[in-house]
């Protein structure tokens, strides 16, 4: 299970190094009893918290994202694999349905068995902001692996002695635990990662990054003479709206929520809340300018991230009728430190610049957007692109007003959010952390919680096939134990002993 070293060309005959034994792997990975694969998770989850400390130190040096924050960031990325290691062995994702044959149905029917097969070799491309929950150990790949599909991973440039240490240990431990070579591999290089979308054996991909680096990527993925899933999770501004009751209640709470919620690593998170609806008049801003109060500025992941902050900020700050409620925009950015910017503009300055004002800003900035009332309001949420968050804070009064808006914020996002901010993702069953273009590529799938399984599989049918040809999860007699749906009744299955 090697990983590509840095001194080595990135071309496409190293990938192919990568992704041939992956290609050899796949048949015994996808055949892999749920047992032993749930063991192969939990052997890499165990190994990460073993060496928490060291990995940690190591990305604070590449981040300097703070040891507690990355601490917590391998603990999450170990509970996520552990969390796969469950969803494996309970069974459910592979959504196996049974028809016995019956000749006397008009038409006739087959025997019909169906459940959710691996799709082979896929690749993860690491995100920057995440070192470890959405890198090399991260969603893509315990959900893929959990999958039964052998992961080839592109490490993030901007922490690659993090990417290669975490590499290691995961191949270390998958090897240890008894998965086949080929399980696992690690490269690097923006060469190797457009080499790694176009290789014949790579059945998907996984991508946690910016929108224009996506979006080419989404294209390499189409434009192959197979095309293949492209799973991108790209830019999101997550819209908030304040009613005029909730800030009349706690305009003060409010504001300290928002603040710590857009200036969270640095305002480096998908799920920022970019812009904030409130009502004209309500005086929100000031509260907003004394939440933020002397606010330090925090160093950004990357000298590359600080200088498009810089650039997006002066963007946005010196259009029109764009007025600078707190911080300075044009000092901000300090070689890699940033310091927050609050700016604020009215829903009709937001419809005439929308693909200015619309577009993220990564960093830590948030637009106000002052809305006369509430047909104001619907309708400039009509012009907003999809994101993985929407959110409201209201009041118990309030839910004859706007109740409708959580109809639209639906529509808008694959998260609706009430009395919180968008910022901190639960890795759980019920977890959906997607949405509309542009906020994903596959606006079905989520990139984190037990569904994101979903993306590396799919359903394969059997027809008239004698038992013992059968995968043993469709078999007479149910010998995984898993739960079935047998001629349209869901059969749970008894808890495995």
């Amino acid at each position: 299970m090697p990983h590509q070293h840095p001194d080595r060309s990135p071309d496409e005959t190293s990938v192919a190094e990568v992704t041939r034994p992956a290609a050899d792997a796949a048949p015994t990975v996808a055949a892999s009893p749920l047992p032993e694969r749930a063991g192969w998770l939990r052997a890499v989850a165990d190994a990460l918290d073993a060496q928490r400390d060291a990995l940690a130190a190591v990305a604070d040096q590449e981040t300097a994202l703070g040891l507690p924050r990355l601490t917590g960031e391998v603990a999450r990325t170990s509970g996520q694999l552990r969390l796969f290691a469950d969803v494996v062995e309970e069974g459910s994702y592979l959504e196996v349905a049974i028809d016995h044959a019956d000749p006397d149905a008009a038409p006739p029917r087959p025997d019909l068995r169906r459940m959710l097969r691996p799709l082979g070799p896929v690749a993860v491309f690491a995100a920057g902001n995440f070192p470890f929950a959405f890198s090399v150990a991260g969603g893509d790949s315990a959900s893929a692996l959990a999958a039964g599909c052998p992961v080839v991973v592109k490490a993030h440039p901007g922490h690659p002695r993090t990417s290669r240490a975490t590499g290691d240990l995961v191949a270390e431990a998958l090897r240890d635990a008894g998965a086949p070579d080929g399980t696992f591999a690690l490269i690097e290089g923006f060469e190797a990662g457009r080499a790694l979308v176009t290789d014949p054996r790579i059945t998907a991909i996984g991508f946690t990054g910016s929108l224009a680096g996506g979006r080419a990527l989404f294209q390499l993925a189409c434009s192959r003479p197979d095309p293949i899933p492209f799973y991108g999770e790209l830019g999101s501004l997550n819209p908030v709206v304040l009613t005029p009751r909730a800030i009349v209640a706690r305009s003060e709470d409010l504001a300290h929520g928002l603040v710590g919620s857009f200036t969270l690593g640095t305002g480096q998170f998908c799920t920022k809340p970019g812009i904030v609806l409130i009502p004209d008049g309500s005086g929100f801003e000031t509260a907003v300018a004394a939440a933020l109060g002397e606010t330090e500025p925090a160093t950004m992941l990357t000298d590359g991230i600080a200088e498009r902050f810089s650039d997006g900020l002066a963007r946005l700050a010196h259009l029109e009728d764009v007025e600078v409620v707190a911080g300075d925009p044009d000092g901000a950015v300090a070689g890699r430190a940033a310091a927050p910017v609050v700016l604020a503009t009215s829903t009709d300055t937001l419809r005439a610049a929308a693909d200015r004002l619309l577009e993220e800003c990564f960093g830590p900035l948030t637009l106000l957007v002052r809305y006369r009332d509430e047909d104001d309001l619907d309708a400039v949420l009509e012009v907003f692109p999809g994101s993985l968050t929407a959110a409201i804070h209201a009041e118990p009064d309030d839910l004859p007003m706007f109740g409708p808006i959580i109809e639209r914020m639906t529509r808008l996002a694959g998260r609706v959010i009430h009395g919180g901010w968008p910022t901190g993702v639960a890795v759980t069953w019920s977890q959906h952390h997607g949405g509309p273009w542009p906020a994903t590529t596959a606006p079905l799938h989520t990139s984190v919680g037990a569904t994101a399984i979903r993306r590396f599989l799919r359903p394969v049918a059997y027809q008239d096939v004698p038992d013992p040809w059968l995968p043993e999860a469709v078999r007479d007699g149910n010998p995984l134990g898993v739960p079935r749906r047998v001629d349209g009744r869901l059969e749970v299955a008894p808890p495995q002993a």
